[in-house]
């Protein structure tokens, strides 16, 4: 996270039963990455794309971060653009 993060509003979260499953198979909890989004710790998206989530926190569109359980799973985590919830998903529950 760079020191000009910014943070933002998440709305309602939820998970997908694929991605709960996922956290509970990796023995690892959600929470600290849904953190990670919320501080714009984008994960292991593209710099194109980081930058683009960057220009969305503050034109107010959708934000996309990627992360890599320890297990390799990776999951999604994507907040509306009108910031009234947030999902965390695998790639292909999308």
């Amino acid at each position: 996270m760079s020191p000009t993060a910014k943070t933002f509003p998440l709305g309602q979260v939820v998970a997908t039963p694929g991605a709960l499953g996922a956290f509970a198979d990796a023995e690892e909890p959600y929470l600290p990455y849904l953190m990670r989004h919320a501080r714009s710790d984008w994960g292991v998206v593209s710099p194109e794309d980081a930058r683009a989530n960057d220009e969305a926190c503050e034109m107010g569109d959708r934000l996309l971060s990627a992360y890599r359980l320890r297990d390799g799973t990776k999951v999604w985590i994507i907040t509306e653009a009108d910031r009234s919830s947030t999902c965390i998903l695998l790639p292909e529950d999308y």
